[in-house]
Parts: C-alpha cells; structure tokens; sequence
C-alpha cells in the first residue's frame, strides 16, 4: 500500500493535503535483475560449479549506476522490499522469476553517514544467511576466533544489540547461540575437556590438527580445505575478508530445498572507494569473488571499474578476463547499468501523485509542466521542487505559478559536488561553459597541468558522450544549468571575476582546437558555436573567433550559427548575426539578408576586422538582386582592403562587369586575378557568353579539379553546376553527367543558386525536345525570385529562347524574348538578350545595349547560330 511522504506533510498545516511517497517504477531495471536473478540461479545448478574454484571468471555482479539524485537508493530499498518474502512487494514490477529458489536479500548502505565498517559488513551477511536457521559452521568457527582477538570481553550478543543495522538482524536470527552451539559441537569432536570457550593456544592448536588430519570426528568440516589457514593465520581485517569463503562453503553444504541465495544489495558505492584509497573496496571485491553463489547488486554515482587492468595491485581481481560482465558491451545479465533519467510521462506521473487534494493533483498543469521540462528527467530535481511548492503555497496562502520555478537548487550542485575532488569541482566548473568538450580542452581550459582530474571526471555518470562528436563528452544539461547559478552557496564557490577568467581560458583553448582551413568542418562549426556564445556571454574579445568566421564562409557549406538567446549585444552578437544571415542567404530572399547585413553595419558593434566579412555578402545579394551599382561600390571597398575576401570582392567586380557586358575588360581582369580555381571558374562563365563552348568546359573541369584537390565541396559544387550549364549547349549526354554530379554535391553542400543553375543546365540539355519545357522553366523561374536570384531567373528565360530558336517556332521566341527583355535593366543582362537574337541571325533592339565581344560580334554570332543550328540538327529539323 502507498506510504506517506512525511517531509511533506510535516510542511504545511492542511489537513485535507494527500502527500503520498511515489517511487518511479523503473520497470527497466527490474527487468534487469529479474533476468539476473535467473541466470545466476542456472549457473550455480551447473553440475561444474564449486565456491571453492578460485581461478573461473565471475558473473555475479549486477551494476546501477547514474547521477546523484536519479534514484539508485529508492530503487535499492524497493528492491529489498520485493525480494523478501515477507516484505511489501512493488505493485508495479512482476513477481520474482520462478525456480531461483528461496531469495536472501540484504541492503548494505554504503555511506559514510551510515558508519558501517568492514566487520559489519561480514556480520550482516552471516546474519542474513542464519535466516536459514542452520549454522554455518565453517564461518562461525572463524567468526568466533576473530571476535576472541579483535574484541576481547566484548560479546558478540552484546555488540549485535547496541548496534543500531545488526540489531534488526540479530532479533530474528540468534547469531551468538548459532555460534556457540557450534563451539560446542567442535569441542566434542575433538575432545577438549568442558566447553570451547576461545580459539586461542592449545584449543586452536587441536582444532587445527584435527582439521588437517582429516579426522572422522571432523570430517564435515575437513572438506573445507582453507578452513585450517585461516584458523592460523592472524586474525585481522584482511583475514576477515576471506571468511566470505568460509560463509559460501556453509551455505554451499546445505541440502537444495534448506539453502538460499543471499542477495547482497551495496548502496552508495561510491563512498567506498575515491580512485585512489581503495583499501575497502579491495576487501569488498574479495568477498564478491570468494561468493560466486551470492548474487551482488551494486548501486552508485560511478561505473564499477574492475574490469579495468590498470588497476592490478589495487584490487586483487581485475580485467575483463575476471569480470567479463562488468566490461563494456557485454549483453548478458548482469551486468553494468546505467540508470536512465525519467521520461516526461513518468515525471508527470510523478508530480500529480506526489501531492493530491480530494484525490485530484494539487499542482496545476501548467506548474506541473515548467518544473517536468526544468528537471530533464532527474527525480531530484521532483523532489526539490515539490517541497519549493509547499514553501510557497504555505507562504503565499495561493498556488505557486509555473514562472516561480525558474530555479536552480543548490542542493543540486551540493549533491554533485559532494564526491569530488578539488580539482575535479575545478573541472566541472569549467566544462559547464562548453556545450562539448575533450579531456584535453577540459583541461587546456580549466588551467590544470594534469589530465587526471579531467579523466577521472569524464567517468562519471552526469557526463554523457557522444563519440561521433567533434568533442565526445558533455555534462549532463540540468547539471551544467546549475553548477553556475547555485555555485554561489559552496565553500570553495568562484566569484563573477574567476568566472570571467575561466571563460577567457575555454575560448583561448577552444582557439588552439581550431582546425587548419578545409579541415575538419564539424569541428570548426563547433568552435564558432562555443566560442561565439562565450564571448557573447562574458564580454569577451573575438580574438580567433573572425578567423574562424572568414573560414566558414570559405568552404561555401551553410550549417546554421545561432546563438542561443541571451540579453547581452556585442561584437560577438554581431558576428553570429552577420554568419547567420549569411548563411540564411540559401534559403529566404535575398533582400532580407540585405536588411539584416546593414543593420549589423548600422551598429557599430562588429570590429573592424570582421566588417569586410558582412561587407561583402551584402554586396553579393546586392549583385544578385540587380543593384548592380550598390554592388560595386561594396566589392570595391572590400577589394582595396586586405581582409581574406579582398581576393573574392575583385572576383565580384569581374562578375559584375560580365553581366555588363564589357567582356575583353573582364578577361583582362580575371587574368589578374591568380590561379586559384575561382579563377577557373570565373573564365568559364566568361567562355561560354562568347559561345566558346569547349574553352568553358575545359576551365571549369580545371575548377572543379583544383577544388576536389583542395576538399572544397562548396567550390566543387558550384564549379560541376556551371559546367553542367556550359555543356548543356552542346554536348547533352556529358551535361547529363555533370547535373547527377553536381546534385550528389549539393546534397552536402547547400547553394541555392548552384541548385538552380542545376536545373537550368537540364533546361539546356532537354531544349528543342520537351514539350513541357516552358512550363518547367517558370517553376526554375518562381524558385529563383523568391530567393531574388535575378541572373538564375535570366538564364531560366535565356533557356526557354533556346528551345523555341532550336524548334523555329518564331511567335514563340518572339514572346520568349519579350520575357527575357525584363531582366535587362540599363547594360546588365542586356548580352543575354542580344545571344538570343544570335540563335536565329535576327537583330537585336536598336536601343538595346551592344556587348563588347572579345572578338567581335560576327564571330560570336556565329558560334551561338551554329550551336542551335548543331541541336536542330541532332533533333531531326524538329
């Protein structure tokens, strides 16, 4: 039946208020011991198996283990309730599997708040098997010689009694009588005089002989082969700890249906051992080795490490080849676990049981699902904010408001700290500033010369880790939302300017993490992402941040920066937003670019030394909108500056005279230019104005090489759309081969005029032979103005000419024509329209402005007559 949760009750006045304790089912982790339980009680039935074989590998330990405050102690002590045959079952878990027989559950708290030593350990498990009602022989022959050394004139009755855990044991089990009667038995088999009243001098010295002589009077107690030694040997701790032999022999000796199996449940585990004095969890692992008939079901903050070989000589079992369960990826039970945060749903269902009026829940929904969405599933978090709810409700007379649980508990912070070292609390502080971060940036950034702290952190269970990340691990989010804001109640807590200094030190580490350009661009995402916020959000200076900006935009790959919101504006504000849009310009209109690049100009706030960067990006959307003259005044400053774009802005101007139709001008700047593979590119889209058709093809085939060369599939995809669009004039089958090359590219890499220069080189290839042609055009033109691409709508319009001038359906071209004339706007695009006229030997418009041909008009004429006279010709005459 539900118990009261009395914290809550004794915290408000209202009588009609239900304050039930709720458990979260963990129905998972039952499971989990469920399937242990069954394959623990299959291998000890195997006809092979001896608790005295000392060399076979161990499967007898299960492992929960998670972050401080998910739950583990609740899970532990339902757990002991369900599996003792006379305690309270949890209503939500099924029964205990069939056939693993008669279950002796025992939960050890672990805790240094509990007091428990080593010997009160031993002790709660001996008292746990005399449940059985029979005595253990071996082991109490060894208890009583140890207890005669160790605590002279004190009983063991005595001590059971005062003892605040052993005394629920020892008033069901009478330990001392057990041990007394065996005394007795002994004393009889080996005929001392009177009673054995202690295993010291001569009665040991029988004892032991007896025992080693195999004689008839002890021949039970003979078959234990180690008994003898450990009579002899000092009685001390270490001794003690492998009297757990002595208890799995006892138990082992018992017939089927008298015997049990003890289920020792160790809470708090991580109070055993701090990584580096390992002394009880060495005495602890001994006696799970030396029990294999005893199933252990571990419950702590940190992944059990005995499989780890590098811990050889701390502890006395170590490896995958002595625990194979416990290593990483083993599948079958049991094995390590980690115990998951709670859904929304059980959180939900958590807080509308918790406190209850009338059978109704007293928290309002809305209450309920700000603190659900603040808690990322830790039940801590639950169980801190419904006790904040009782304060403010008992407080205010009225029920709290979901904005009241805009709150990071300290205690959250107390509960994760409680367990580390200083130098770990230093790390964790620190990493809480990084979304992601290595072992080496935690450590570059905390400060620290070693890497130890940063190791011994990663592994434990609130870091999470994603190895295809380009850093693996991050805190856990609850977490790292409050190391900062409740770190203000710890003892060792950082002031606002150890905080400043420590996020300069993040950034500068994250600077040295910068790849080299065209390298790794996951990575260089990521230190923009993380840097960009640090800056942002400590007023620090951008320092690599704006080469690390004028490198994204180098590789043409638009993955979106966006900051997260914050309050503070900035220069670091200000070169997100510049990134943002510029990376946003590949999917809204161009003109929305163009407002948010001047309003970033119109502040002031980006340095100097980013401005070219949003500089030229608005001149290019200016390009593209049509503003020819806005353009060049922005390319021109960028040209003449020395910033990593100045080379691109001289680029721009030679497009910008290509589209005005000023070409010897324009190759005699792009050969000024240098021989990086833009310039490819740029005399491509030179060659192919002119009707050059095979020149076009071979510079942009050398574009898209040297871009391949250098892993730039930005410029690899834009240069496979142009000469896709080039060849498409004349040769159709390699223009087919080209679009499926360029849209294999632009799959990764996201440009929205190469994606429609895609489509408008399938325009060319399929001109003169598809009806639909114009009708697929106008989609390539819609797409392309709602982006406020003019030259692709041009080109869209230059195509549909082609088609109806390779069919000599002259009304058609005519009105193709009069469209095409409509993206002239003064000299720019008016070449297109004259190349039209071209197609079929008209004359162009006496008030249309005349391109200057690089070797004359009659010449290019004649190329571009010949083109659409080639394609009639490869059509039929259709």
């Amino acid at each position: 039946m539900p118990r009261s949760d009395l914290r809550s009750l004794f915290r408000s006045n209202q009588q009609d208020l239900t304050a039930e304790d709720v458990f979260a089912d963990r129905r998972d982790e039952w499971g989990a011991v469920a399937r242990s339980l069954a394959a623990h009680a299959a291998a000890i039935r195997q006809p092979g198996f001896e608790v005295a074989d000392f060399e076979s590998p161990r499967r007898n330990v299960l492992v929960f283990y998670g972050v401080g405050g998910i739950g583990k102690s609740t899970f532990s002590r339902h757990l002991e309730e369900h599996l003792s045959a006379d305690g309270p079952s949890t209503a939500q878990w099924t029964p205990v599997p069939d056939g693993v027989g008669r279950l002796l559950p025992v939960r050890i708290d672990l805790s240094r708040q509990s007091g428990l030593g080593f010997e009160d350990i031993l002790l709660a498990l001996r008292l746990t098997a005399g449940r059985l009602g029979r005595p253990m022989p071996a082991f109490d022959l060894a208890l009583r010689r140890y207890w005669d050394v160790n605590h002279p004139g004190d009983p063991l009755e005595a001590y059971l009694r005062r003892h605040g855990f052993l005394r629920r044991f020892a008033t069901a089990v009478s330990l001392p009588e057990q041990v007394q009667s065996v005394l007795g038995d002994i004393a009889q088999a080996v005929a001392l005089p009177g009673t054995l009243g202690a295993l010291v001098g001569q009665s040991l010295r029988s004892v032991v002989g007896s025992l080693r002589e195999h004689r008839q009077s002890v021949r039970a107690l003979a078959g234990c082969a180690r008994l003898a030694d450990l009579l002899e040997a000092d009685a001390d701790p270490d001794a003690l700890s492998y009297y757990a032999h002595l208890l799995a022999w006892d138990l082992a000796q018992l017939p089927a249906d008298r015997s049990g199996t003890p289920v020792v449940l160790l809470d708090t585990f991580e109070d055993v051992g701090d990584r580096t004095h390992r002394e009880l969890e060495r005495l602890i692992q001994r006696v799970a080795w030396l029990m294999p008939n005893a199933l252990f079901v571990v419950t702590g903050r940190n992944r059990l490490q005995w499989d780890d070989e590098r811990l050889d000589g701390q502890l006395d079992w170590v490896g995958p080849s002595a625990w194979p369960q416990l290593a990483p990826g083993a599948t079958a039970e049991p094995r390590q676990h980690r115990v998951g945060y709670l859904s929304a749903q059980d959180c939900e269902h958590y807080l509308c049981r918790r406190l209850t009026r009338d059978g109704q829940p007293l928290m309002a929904a809305d209450t309920r699902h700000e603190i659900v969405r603040r808690s990322h599933g830790l039940p801590l978090y639950l169980d801190l904010a419904v006790m904040r709810y009782l304060d403010l409700y008992q407080r205010t007379g009225h029920q709290p408001e979901a904005g009241e649980f805009h709150y990071d508990f300290p205690a959250l912070v107390a509960r994760t700290f409680r367990d580390l070292s200083a130098a770990e609390r230093q790390v964790l502080r620190t990493v809480s500033l990084f979304d992601s971060f290595s072992v080496d940036l935690a450590t570059a950034a905390s400060g620290l010369a070693q890497d130890a702290p940063a190791l011994q952190l990663v592994e434990r269970p609130f870091i999470d880790s994603d190895p295809a990340a380009p850093w693996p691990y991050h805190l856990h989010n609850l977490i790292r939302e409050a190391v900062h804001d409740a770190d203000a109640t710890a003892d060792d807590r950082w002031s606002p300017a150890d905080w400043h200094r420590a996020a300069q030190r993040a950034l500068d580490a994250l600077g040295a993490e910068l790849p080299h350009p065209g390298e790794d661009r996951p990575r260089l995402l990521a230190c923009l992402n993380q840097g960009l916020r640090l800056a942002r959000d400590h007023g620090l200076e951008l320092g690599w941040l704006v080469d690390a900006a004028y490198r994204y935009v180098a590789d043409f790959v638009w993955e979106p920066v966006e900051l997260p919101p914050g309050a503070q504006a900035g220069p670091a504000s200000a070169l997100a937003a510049t990134l943002s849009a510029v990376a946003r310009r590949q999917r809204v209109h161009r003109q929305e670019v163009v407002d948010e690049l001047t309003a970033v100009l119109d502040s002031g706030l980006l340095p100097p030394s980013a401005q070219d960067l949003a500089r030229y990006y608005l001149a290019e959307c200016q390009r593209d909108l049509g503003r020819a003259q806005e353009s060049t005044a922005g390319m021109q400053r960028v040209a003449a500056g020395d910033s990593p774009l100045a080379a691109d802005a001289a680029r721009g101007l030679v497009h910008l005279g290509r589209r005005l139709g000023d070409f010897p001008a324009v190759l005699s700047a792009t050969e000024r230019l240098g021989s990086d593979s833009r310039r490819h590119r740029t005399l491509g889209d030179l060659w192919w104005t002119q009707g050059s058709i095979a020149l076009a093809c071979s510079a942009y085939d050398d574009a898209c090489r040297e871009a391949e060369a250098e892993s730039s599939d930005g410029e690899a995809a834009l240069s496979r759309a142009c000469l896709a669009f080039a060849a498409a004039f004349q040769d159709r089958s390699r223009a087919d081969q080209q679009i499926q090359l360029a849209e294999h590219l632009l799959q990764s890499a996201h440009i929205r005029w190469a994606e429609i220069q895609t489509r408008n080189a399938a325009l060319l290839r399929d001109a003169g032979t598809a009806p639909d042609l114009p009708a697929r055009a106008a989609e390539v033109e819609a797409d392309a103005q709602a982006s406020g691409l003019s030259s692709s709508v041009a080109y869209a319009r230059l195509a549909v000419c082609f088609h109806h001038a390779v069919r000599a359906d002259q009304p058609a071209l005519d009105a193709a024509r009069v469209r095409l004339r409509n993206c002239v706007n003064g000299a720019e695009f008016a070449y297109l329209l004259e190349i039209s006229h071209f197609f079929d030997g008209s004359e162009p418009p006496r008030d249309l402005p005349r391109a200057s041909w690089i070797d004359g008009t009659p010449a290019t004429a004649a190329r571009w007559a010949a083109i659409a006279a080639d394609r009639r010709a490869a059509l039929g005459g259709r």
